[in-house]
Formats: structure tokens, sequence, C-alpha cells
């Protein structure tokens, strides 16, 4: 008979086997219940990260997830409803110009974020730093605003009642060194994409120093999975493989990051925003099934007006003022020479360190923090250049941000110069 104990299913992970179906579901329901403990679940995540689990077990777990709770649905709205997930890097502001691009593009997206997580930004955190916005809608208004064809999109944290068990495990996640397992990731991911309701999804899956996926190898394992969970529970999914070993764009924390999202909606900011952005809705107008031409949606200020609507619908104030640091140190290159590592990694701890993330389950963020990059991977520098600037309200924070940061850049006199390359792979059902 399967024991359905905390200790058994934690040991009997531990040691190799599989988790039964029953286990599966007795785990889930009594951690949302609370008669299973943070510490045991906690035990039970960094056994499931070392020991991984079976396609099998992994859908049982996702579907014990999204049962946990309640399942939304968007059907009956007049737009297709597409979504967009990234699994998180440095500098990814992706979701703020993306979403109101695709609204402008004729889909209605219903996206549920979430907050920083390790080392990488949250999507809600940023939007935060807007003077008013507010990250909690209630389903009735999420389904006016999606319903409005002047705005068609919501950037919003899911609800107590949407996998409800996820969200307690994803905070401890990341408080517990767990982060990192491909089957509690792609879960997570997909158990509140599922139950959020929408018919088609597109995938960002990072790759590099500054992902949690390191390998493209590890990156395409956590691709498929999801891919597999969304096309057996009828998500039409696809997932876009796309590099993160150096931060993306110029800037790496809450306001800083809202700030080029905004340019980038203007019709400027950095060419590999803008062409992430560009290529993860093409992906998402296709999914929809919808022909509509993003590049000029973005161009004739279409994504800006969906932008402020959406900001507006949420309570925030697109115009005004967005928060500043109180203090700035600069990083100057001691030598001339090309920029041949701004390691994404090093430069997510420092923004962390600076104030713009977590050390700890719950604590605020403070939302000025972060990092302002200057010259980017395969440029030229001289000695004495600006390379970054540290933004914080807790300056004594720099000594620790700039040693991170020490150990991420590298100058070589004798390098060429170098062109990335953002999309590395493409995975679908």
């Amino acid at each position: 008979m399967t024991a359905l104990d905390a200790v058994s299913i934690i040991t009997g992970k531990r040691d190799g086997e599989q988790l039964s179906d029953a286990q599966i579901d007795w785990v889930i329901d009594a951690f949302t219940r609370g008669s299973v403990g943070d510490e045991q679940m906690a035990a039970l995540a960094m056994a499931i990260l070392w020991r991984g689990m079976t396609r099998r077990e992994t859908a049982r777990w996702t579907a014990a997830m999204i049962a946990s709770g309640r399942r939304m649905d968007f059907t009956d709205l007049a737009r297709p409803t597409v979504d967009k997930h990234s699994t998180g890097g440095v500098g990814d502001k992706i979701t703020l110009p993306l979403a109101p691009l695709v609204a402008a593009c004729g889909a209605a997206v219903p996206q549920l974020s979430g907050r920083g997580l390790g080392h990488t930004g949250g999507t809600l955190d940023k939007l935060e730093s807007i003077p008013g916005w507010r990250a909690d809608l209630a389903t009735a208004r999420m389904r006016e605003i999606l319903s409005d064809p002047a705005i068609g999109a919501v950037v919003c944290a899911a609800g107590a009642d949407l996998a409800p068990a996820d969200k307690r495990l994803y905070a401890l996640r990341d408080v517990t060194g767990t982060v990192e397992s491909i089957p509690l990731i792609a879960s997570s991911i997909m158990s509140k994409k599922i139950a959020e309701g929408t018919a088609a999804l597109v995938l960002d899956v990072k790759v590099g120093s500054g992902a949690f996926m390191k390998s493209e190898a590890s990156a395409r394992e956590l691709a498929t999975a999801m891919v597999e969970l969304g096309a057996d529970s009828g998500v039409r999914t696809v997932a876009l493989l796309t590099a993160m070993d150096t931060p993306l764009g110029r800037t790496a924390g809450n306001a800083l990051e809202v700030a080029e999202s905004v340019e980038v909606l203007a019709g400027g900011g950095p060419a590999d925003v803008v062409e992430l952005t560009l290529t993860l809705a093409r992906e998402m107008v296709t999914a929809a099934g919808l022909d509509a031409d993003p590049a000029v949606a973005l161009a004739d200020g279409r994504a800006m007006d969906h932008w402020r609507a959406m900001v507006r619908a949420q309570g925030g104030d697109p115009a005004a003022p967005l928060p500043r640091a109180r203090h700035t140190e600069t990083v100057r290159a001691e030598r001339d020479g090309v920029l041949t590592r701004l390691d994404a990694m090093a430069v997510g701890i420092a923004v962390r360190r600076l104030g713009a993330g977590r050390m700890r389950q719950g604590e605020p963020v403070q939302f000025g923090a972060g990092v302002e990059i200057h010259a980017v991977q395969g440029d030229f520098v001289s000695a004495g250049q600006e390379l970054l600037t540290m933004h914080t309200d807790t300056p004594e924070a720099f000594a620790s941000a700039s040693a991170a940061l020490a150990d991420g850049i590298d100058v070589d006199a004798a390098a060429n110069q170098t062109e990335r390359t953002l999309v590395l792979g493409r995975v679908q059902a």
C-alpha cells in the first residue's frame, strides 16, 4: 500500500523512488491545507531537485497544482487569448512592451506574472514601481479589461485561489535553493498557465549564465516538458530558447526597466529588446490565429496607446515620474579592449544586493535600485570609460554589489568585436 505521509514521501524520493499518483495528490493537497509544513515541502523539493521526476510524475504534479484551486475560462471572449511566459533572466523586461503590442494586434493577453525569483527580476515588482499601479485584480475586472478593444491586455498576480499550492511552493523555492529543478519549474509555470484559461501560450526559455538553465540541452529539456504539458492539456504551446549569458537591454532593476520598456514602445530602445519583443509577438499572433504584423503596431503607436490604457486600467499613472535611487556609483573599464564578458549572473546578483531583489521571502524591494549598462558585451571600450552605473537607496550595498560585478567583467585587448545571437532554438509539439 502506498504510504501517504510526508516523511515516507520525502525519503522515498530522496532514495530515487517514483512518487505514485496517490502520493502526489495527497502531498499537494496537504501542503495547500497546511498539514504538510514548509520545512517538509522544502525537503521534498530538494529531493526532487536531486532525483528528478518522470513525465508521468510531472504531469500528475501539475494536475494536482491545478486541482488545488479553480480554473479560469475566457472562451467566451470575442478575441482569441494568448499568453507568454519567460523562465526568467537579468534585464528581461519583455512582458512590459510585449503584452500591449500583442493586444494592439487583436489578441486578448491574460498575463499572470510573478515577483522576483532568485537573481532574476519579477514583472510585478517592475510594474509596481509605476505610481498607483496594482497587481491584484478580481476576475471580473480582468474580463472587463481583456474585453475592452482599447486595452486587451492585463498583467496581474495570480489570485489566491488559482493554483494556490504553486503560489506557496514558488515562494518557498526562492529561499531554499530549489529554483533550478526542471520538473518544479515546468509544473509551476504550466499549472498557472493552464489554470488561467489561455488558449495558446508562447514560452521564452532562457539559456546561459544568467538563466536557471545554464546549457542549451537543459533548456531544451525544460521547453520540451512544458510544451508536452501544454499539449496534453489542450493549450497550443510553443517555446523559444533565447540567450541569457549577458543582460538583456541596457538596464536591470525595477523602475529602470520600466523606463526602457517605454522607450521601446516609443520606437526606440535597445536593439536586442526590440528584436526579442517582435520575435515573441509574431509567435503569439500566429498562435492566436491572427493576421497582423506586430512591427506595424509598434511603429504606428498603437502599442503605446494600449500600454497607457493598460497601466491606467490597473490604477497606474503612465505619465507619473518613476522612482529614482538616491545614490549612484560608476564602474569603469580598467583597460582598453573589447568587453568580452558582462556576465548576466554577476549583474543579477549585484542588482539583488543593491535592493532591487529579495534576500528573503516577502521582503520589500527598492523600486529605483538596479544597474544601468553603458557598454554591452562585444563593444570596444577605453580605460576609464563608464561601463555600468549602480543605483540604490542604501549606499553601503555598493561594496558587495561591486564585488559581484568584478567577477563578471572581462576586457580583452586582443579580442575581436562580436555580435550576439538571441534566438537559439524552437520547440513545438
